[in-house]
């Protein structure tokens, strides 16, 4: 190959990569605001530039767990080449440009996989079937996980001898304590280790475990203490700040899990091929995510902000505390997810609190019918299109 087009190939995988980030940042990561839109208790314009910002951060602190198992731990045997890493983008990026333009629910983490596998199946690379395995696993308990966790946390919302001002603050606690434990590459943390969280760091501190669970309470005390305050003041503010400081930190969650699926088949490429740190690769997925969540993400919010107001801030709550735990969850294992895959399985269980789960079996069956679709087509098309572009580059790569 030569010097030439090796450099042409650098920059049409950067930019198929900064393209698919820019897509995440405008659609992946708008759900979490919408709810405190739809509650009136946000302005579109503020949401979308929130969650440019926490999606950003959490791309650069919390994407290279899935960015690497995307690039590197899918297939044995071989490297993703930046040719690769084109079809590979290319393919997920075709998929996701369908669902945003077809309505059709095409969930990103499936299309990502999905073409990465075939990419590396077409440069003769060996499954990797222990991590298909744990990623499947995964992805099916999913919905019965997130539904289960909303449809508690609805029930909690909903019982009359639990005031507002002692439930919605519990949850503040339940998600303060959590917080507490967030791994971040910006936090020290013990030698041997990549990423640190408060209650780690309190305990490396300390020297004991035991300081690590008194962070974790603290944070969670002083978490419930402020959002108490709030609905004591006014249910309604405080319900609305709470709904505010949740889409804020699931934001933050998602740009963490879904960057690497923009990043991930570029991590050989950069990190190997090129030799630079791994920071750069996030640093551009975040500028992506940033870029999309700004440009892109005011007219979806619109969109979605309907929807939730449907569905009432009790009901939004209870889709998004499971939104924020699975993908942590998913971060720490470095799974690929789909966060419309959470958010539909969480407004099912909370409605199913309320009686009925407010989604027809019909809609339930198409988009499962699409995720599974999606799966299977992109391996096939990631494996064609990197033979397409090797056959017509020839020996020029």
């Amino acid at each position: 190959m030569t010097t030439v087009v090796f450099w042409a190939l650098v920059a049409l995988a950067t930019i198929t990569g900064l393209v698919t980030a820019w897509t995440l940042g405008a659609n992946s990561n708008s759900p979490p605001f919408a709810p405190a839109i739809g509650a009136n208790a946000i302005s579109t314009m503020r949401a979308a530039f929130l969650i440019g910002i926490l999606a950003a951060l959490g791309a650069l602190t919390q994407g290279g767990s899935i960015s690497e198992t995307v690039g590197a731990g899918l297939i044995d045997g071989v490297a993703i080449t930046s040719l690769a890493a084109v079809a590979g983008l290319l393919t997920a990026t075709g998929f996701m440009a369908f669902g945003i333009y077809s309505g059709y629910p095409v969930p990103a983490a499936f299309a990502t996989t999905g073409a990465m596998v075939g990419v590396g199946l077409s440069l003769g690379g060996q499954p990797v079937f222990d991590t298909y395995r744990r990623i499947a696993i995964f992805w099916l308990l999913v919905p019965p996980v997130s539904g289960s966790l909303a449809y508690l946390t609805a029930t909690v919302l909903r019982r009359d001898d639990i005031p507002e001002t002692v439930g919605v603050p519990l949850l503040a606690g339940v998600v303060g304590g959590i917080v507490a434990n967030v791994q971040l590459s910006i936090i020290p943390s013990p030698a041997g280790t990549e990423q640190g969280s408060l209650a780690g760091f309190a305990a490396m501190v300390a020297g004991t475990d035991i300081a690590a669970v008194a962070a974790t309470l603290l944070v969670a005390a002083g978490s419930f203490y402020y959002i108490r305050l709030q609905t004591q003041a006014s249910v309604d503010k405080g319900i609305k700040t709470f709904l505010v400081v949740l889409g804020s930190v699931v934001a933050f969650s998602s740009g963490g899990s879904q960057v690497g699926l923009a990043t991930g088949p570029l991590e050989n490429l950069y990190r190997a091929e090129l030799g630079l740190p791994g920071l750069v690769l996030l640093a551009l997925g975040a500028v992506g995510i940033l870029g999309g969540a700004w440009m892109g993400a005011p007219r979806l919010l619109q969109a979605t902000s309907r929807e939730y107001a449907q569905l009432g801030v009790r009901r939004s709550i209870a889709a998004l505390v499971p939104g924020f735990i699975i993908a942590q969850a998913a971060i720490a294992l470095g799974i690929p997810i789909s966060f419309n895959n959470i958010i539909i399985s969480g407004v099912i269980g909370g409605g199913l609190a309320g009686g009925s789960a407010g989604v027809s079996r019909r809609k339930i069956g198409v988009t499962v019918g699409f995720w599974l679709i999606t799966l299977v087509t992109s391996v096939v098309l990631g494996f064609g299109v990197y033979q397409a572009l090797e056959a017509v580059l020839g020996s020029q790569v």
